[in-house]
């Protein structure tokens, strides 16, 4: 299965007049490339089989083969034949440091779903299997934010462990109501369990600060709020999962 890049997509289209693009079926087309020909008012076709001209241009690309043809580019300008270590994709063929603020929250978002199996791993050992099949959950909502991040998709409306975000807001901020008990501060006292799930939602605390920084721009706006959004929620839940524990209805 081949992949279409941006740079690849600028090589074709240079010194070329078209308003239409055609790719054959199931080509992977990146979201640089897409949002070029959207930038260029150029329409893509997806078709079962490419016609002769296209089959020419791609005759002419495997005489091509021998010569270098920059594969990256990067986000400052520029472009690159291969990728050096100290840098990786951000998205499509655009590389930056790995120091880049998208790039940092992405590892925390790896690191957060690290620690989750592992509270899985011991919810399973004390056997609760009530809060390994609700982190399973968990788990998967965490990689949805991933992979919405770097595919650049916006995440839709949704509903975690039964409860819809206002649920999540309206039951976290009034646990008396919910489940007769007033906000506590952790304790070891309380069981590993309660603690386990207390340091996935101080990750989570730490990995919504970390989304701040990469999705604040210069004008000190937020342009992913739907993941600042689902971070808040994911925080608010695991609060709730303490004290369904607490008040024993994982048992």
């Amino acid at each position: 299965m081949s992949l279409l890049t941006e740079s690849e997509l600028r090589r074709q289209l240079k010194n070329t007049d078209i308003k239409e693009f055609e790719v054959a079926k199931g080509v992977i087309i990146t979201p640089s490339a897409k949002q070029y020909l959207h930038d260029k008012n150029i329409r893509l076709v997806i078709v079962d089989t490419l016609g002769v001209d296209k089959q020419c241009d791609d005759k002419i690309e495997k005489e091509d083969e021998g010569k270098i043809f920059p594969r990256y580019k990067c986000i400052q300008g520029g472009y690159l034949e291969g990728k050096p270590e100290y840098m990786t994709q951000l998205y499509g063929d655009k590389l930056v440091p790995k120091d880049h603020r998208r790039i940092e929250f992405r590892g925390r978002l790896d690191s957060l779903q690290s620690k989750i199996l592992e509270v899985q791993v011991l919810a399973s050992k004390l056997k609760n299997e009530g809060v390994a099949k609700d982190l399973e959950e968990i788990l998967t909502f965490v990689r949805n934010i991933l992979r919405a991040e770097v595919l650049e998709e916006k995440l839709p409306e949704f509903y975690l462990l039964g409860m819809s975000e206002n649920d999540l807001r309206e039951m976290s901020h009034n646990p008396k109501k919910y489940f007769n008990m007033e906000h506590f501060m952790p304790s070891y006292k309380m069981g590993e369990i309660v603690v386990a799930l207390n340091s996935i939602r101080s990750n989570t605390r730490e990995v919504e600060i970390y989304g701040f920084k990469a999705f604040k721009n210069i004008d000190g706006e937020i342009t992913r709020n739907d993941i600042m959004k689902y971070l808040n929620r994911l925080s608010s839940c695991l609060y709730i999962m303490m004290f369904r524990f607490q008040s024993g209805k994982y048992k």
